[in-house]
């Protein structure tokens, strides 16, 4: 098991200030870190990746689409933008040794129709998200699709979903994540959920409902992990947690009160928790 830590709870850029918090993420313990890729700048993460090395963190990635650059829209152009952002963050993964490029790639993040997601959503998606799987297996990248609560998204809201959305792609490029704080939201049953995707997931979010310290909430952790085990999963445990620190960032995730007594309390905590339970 890996145990990683996503650089959101501090920042949204991949540059050499970081570097400090990278020194301290290793001295905690953790095996790796979550970058998130907002812009494309390919210096800052190849400086960074050799940070990483140097300290020998691993590192996987994280990103969102935006409405302009939307892999289901209807405009084929507004498609054909989202393909070219993905192939831009898989190029910062690969500048920076990130082996996985995870989030909700399949859909603009937060760009609502008012009803369900169509057939037609679903075939634009699957032959983007292919052709950006192409792209990624040439750069040694697994992109990762992450499912949302339907208040943050209306197209993949659960892990059966999500994994037959990546099953039928049938791409070995292209896999699906669990998130502990959107399965909180959206799953009837744990382990049913985690059953139901088991092929496809390489990847999982811990994160809390409240999107503080993991283990200092609500989530039903006896039964996330307890499914997690049942199923052999033995990639990354990355806690993904959000704070006050980043105005827009806590906008974005709807965060107006400080959930935890800071952001080292949050990752040595976290990472603590995660041990115990997977360990014991």
């Amino acid at each position: 098991m890996k145990y990683g830590m996503n650089l959101l709870l501090w920042t949204s850029n991949v540059d050499e200030p970081i570097f400090p918090l990278l020194e301290q993420i290793k001295g905690w313990g953790y095996d790796g870190v979550e970058l998130p890729v907002f812009d494309f700048n390919a210096a800052n993460f190849e400086k960074t990746g050799a940070k990483l090395q140097e300290l020998g963190l691993g590192a996987t990635a994280v990103t969102v689409c935006t409405p302009e650059e939307n892999p289901i829209s209807p405009d084929g152009d507004v498609r054909e933008a989202g393909l070219n952002r993905l192939k831009q963050a898989i190029d910062m993964c690969a500048a920076s040794g990130a082996t996985h490029l995870c989030g909700p790639i399949h859909s603009a993040l937060g760009e609502f129709s008012g009803r369900g997601g169509t057939d037609e959503e679903w075939k634009w998606g699957q032959e983007i998200l292919a052709k950006a799987a192409d792209y990624a297996q040439q750069q040694n990248v697994t992109l990762v699709v992450e499912y949302l609560n339907r208040f943050e998204c209306y197209f993949l809201n659960c892990a059966e979903d999500a994994a037959r959305f990546t099953r039928e792609v049938n791409h070995p490029h292209l896999k699906m994540m669990y998130d502990s704080f959107h399965a909180n939201i959206e799953e009837k049953n744990i382990r049913e959920a985690v059953q139901s995707c088991k092929d496809q997931m390489v990847h999982v979010h811990i994160s809390e409902n409240d999107r503080s310290t993991p283990g200092e909430g609500g989530v039903n952790w006896d039964a996330t992990f307890a499914a997690l085990k049942e199923v052999d999963y033995d990639g990354w445990l990355m806690i993904e947690a959000f704070g006050l620190a980043l105005p827009d960032l806590a906008a974005a995730t709807r965060i107006w009160r400080r959930m935890f007594p800071n952001e080292e309390h949050l990752a040595t905590h976290g990472l603590a928790f995660m041990k115990s339970r997977w360990e014991s």
